[in-house]
């Protein structure tokens, strides 16, 4: 088969140059006329499916707008794309491999072919076995050295390894099981080691290495510190295998650690790093809330993946989204995307998405090798609200960039205090409200002659109290964070990214900018450490490599 390749140059196309003339009409488009003139606008630009309800009328766009975005989806093939990537098709064309996450939430029955093989054989036994391992965690059946039940699960990865694990144990820690604590250590910073192996016991402690070739530098270096600790307190390589497990592709590797092969994991080359939680790597996961709500959060995932391909892009939750982010990188000059959680569980969705959207589409090339000829993917920043509505949205305010907005937010909170969740909402609503509304000259007049000021007073302050509104934003509200609407939520992201990725012609699915630091990172280390006496490529390295030579010790 043919790899999967994009030959089109996106900014050539109609659908582009009409979307180019269309932003020039609406340079003074105004969210509150547009609000004002049309009273159905938040009924026209909204939807639900999956258990998301989504609100993207505070953007700016009319119609019109929409229907050129989804011509350009049309004209760049999106509907052939899409059935690449869920056929199996090479996508990643670098790597000449398929991306078949989605393969791992699929119902048993289905069949999805990798070079002529059926593959979802396999996705089921991993399920099945992850089914037992947990079982007998949450049963009190696995025992550590001593026989005591294990009680604190660490998971030691980094990158996706970590990142998507981390954010939907912590997002669903309401549903976790009693009698075991989930745990991740990702950063090869030793105080992070220290803190965490502070809080444990090693006699009822298991850690997975989650590592595809059982040689990623951060998790066999904290793997290694590991296994050091567990012998420091007491325990022993015969009974090593209690205490490790492994998701990785290299077994021989991980039996010569001392884990038992019936406990290592696979990993496929089909299923990239940023798109592995439903795969073994979720293994945490499902320490953390036990089997039947993993799979309720693979069956979230998969309504999601059968919304994508079925619905007309017009009402295609991850599509529109996806071209409301190339609109305004493409035709606003915007440059990021703030994700802003308004839920305590949900404070890491960023981080996750961060990987997830950045690591994916921060490319300069597309499919084919041939420069782009458009900006492509975004900064990804953000964090928990009400925290953040006192440190940058002054910057999402009244700063001089445009930065579009997603608030994400559930109808129910699982820890009600008092009317604290009302505030909350209401919150969060309200400061998607003040980015599109703003405050006007005139109304920031009226405000300060109201306190009584003199007019000298009010003309003086009135400039520092305009704001100027118009500022694009999406709502996101779930009734509740449950698995199958987390499921939903993560997988919409995963496909607005690949929407976009498809669009532009890039490869999603690859990141060589990630390997080339991974690579002068071996040779750095020799230089720090004596072993290699040839000076560094650069002096700014080499005299680093000197004052760290020169002030260590230890």
């Amino acid at each position: 088969m043919a790899y999967y390749q994009h030959p089109l140059d996106v900014t050539a196309l109609p659908s582009w140059q009409a979307l180019q003339t269309h932003r020039a009409s609406l340079q003074n488009f105004n969210m509150r006329e547009a609000f004002s003139t049309d009273p159905e606008r938040f009924s026209k630009l909204s939807l639900s499916s999956c258990g998301i309800f989504l609100d993207y009328s505070k953007n700016l766009i009319n119609q019109e707008t929409r229907e050129l975005l989804v011509n350009l989806a049309q004209e760049t093939g999106l509907a052939q794309s899409i059935r690449a990537l869920f056929d199996g098709e090479p996508i990643n064309a670098s790597e000449a491999r398929p991306a078949l996450h989605t393969a791992l939430r699929r119902p048993i029955g289905d069949k999805v072919l990798v070079d002529g093989v059926d593959v979802m054989p396999e996705v089921q036994r991993v399920l099945h076995q992850m089914t037992e391992v947990v079982g007998s965690i949450h049963d009190g059946l696995w025992r550590g050295y001593t026989e005591k039940p294990i009680t604190d699960v660490v998971n030691i990865g980094i990158g996706g390894s970590f990142l998507g694990p981390q954010l939907v144990s912590e997002a669903l820690l309401p549903f976790a099981q009693r009698g075991v604590r989930c745990h991740y250590l990702a950063n090869i910073d030793g105080s992070e080691f220290h803190e965490l192996s502070a809080k444990l016991r090693a006699e009822t402690t298991l850690f997975i290495v989650s590592s595809k070739s059982f040689s990623t530098l951060e998790t066999l270096k904290n793997a290694q510190a590991a296994r050091r600790w567990y012998l420091a307190q007491g325990g022993s390589e015969a009974q090593l295998y209690r205490h490790f497990i492994a998701v990785s592709s290299n077994r021989e590797a991980a039996v010569a650690f001392g884990i038992h092969e019936e406990n290592i994991f696979p990993m496929w080359d089909w299923v990239g790093g940023r798109y592995s939680l439903w795969s073994a790597i979720g293994l945490p996961i499902a320490m953390s809330i036990g089997m039947s709500n993993f799979k309720e959060l693979l069956s979230g995932a998969y309504s999601m993946d059968e919304h994508f391909q079925s619905a007309p892009f017009e009402d295609n939750m991850p599509v529109l989204l996806a071209l409301l982010g190339i609109w305004y990188g493409n035709f606003w000059d915007a440059q990021s995307q703030a994700i802003l959680p308004y839920d305590h569980y949900l404070r890491n969705i960023t981080k996750h998405l961060q990987q997830l959207d950045m690591e994916s589409n921060g490319k300069r090339v597309r499919q084919d090798g041939s420069p782009v000829s458009c900006a492509t993917g975004p900064v990804i920043w953000g964090g928990v609200g009400c925290n953040g509505q006192h440190a940058y949205h002054q910057l999402l305010h009244q700063g001089t960039q445009l930065i579009p907005a997603d608030f994400i937010v559930p109808v129910v909170s699982y820890n009600p205090v008092a009317d604290h969740h009302q505030w909350l909402y209401a919150n969060c609503l309200s400061q998607s409200q003040a980015l599109m509304l703003g405050k006007s000259r005139a109304e920031a007049e009226a405000e300060l002659r109201a306190k009584g000021m003199n007019e000298e007073q009010v003309q003086f302050l009135a400039p520092h109290k305009v704001i100027p509104g118009n500022r694009p934003s999406n709502t996101l509200v779930l009734e509740r964070i449950s698995p199958r609407r987390l499921g939903a939520l993560v997988a919409m992201y995963e496909h607005k990214v690949f929407v976009q990725s498809a669009i532009w012609g890039i490869n999603a699915f690859d990141q060589w900018g990630v390997e080339l630091g991974k690579e002068l990172g071996k040779g750095v280390y020799q230089r720090l450490t004596g072993d290699e006496q040839q000076p560094a490529e650069d002096p700014s390295t080499q005299g680093l490599i000197d004052y760290f030579r020169g002030r260590h010790r230890g």
